[in-house]
């Protein structure tokens, strides 16, 4: 394998494993709870209309360096307001809407931080 493309692999771990979470997340729901899948990404498909979401997301993936800070902030992000809507604070909220903002979010940002990585080596 490549130098380069084994490089960009090692820096890119946590990119693919979140892209691949979301495909798996997609093929589990589809067996076990078809209706809420569904639901949650058509959820998310309306949301990549939303382009500040993408722009968001996008730019959290490209210009923040450390990665890991992208990912876990986001994902304790969605711990932290899913218990706030079961504490019913956030009234018009569903975890359901919330779950396909995080999948945007962190499908975008890894798409971008792997662009990131693939742009540091010229290729």
């Amino acid at each position: 394998m490549n130098d380069q493309l084994r490089a960009i692999l090692t820096k890119a771990k946590l990119n693919f494993v979140i892209l691949a979470s979301i495909i798996v997340i997609a093929v589990l729901g589809r067996f076990t709870n078809p209706e809420l899948t569904n639901s949650i990404f058509v959820t998310a498909d309306q949301l990549v209309s939303d382009l500040y979401l993408v722009f968001i997301a996008i730019t959290l993936g490209a210009f923040i360096p450390n990665f890991k800070l992208v990912a876990f902030g986001s994902i304790g992000l969605f711990i932290s307001t899913a218990i706030l809507i079961q504490l019913k604070v956030f009234n018009y909220l569903t975890t359901e809407y919330l779950f396909a903002v995080l999948i945007v979010t962190l499908g975008f940002a890894s798409i971008a931080n792997l662009y990131r990585h693939y742009r540091e080596y010229g290729l």
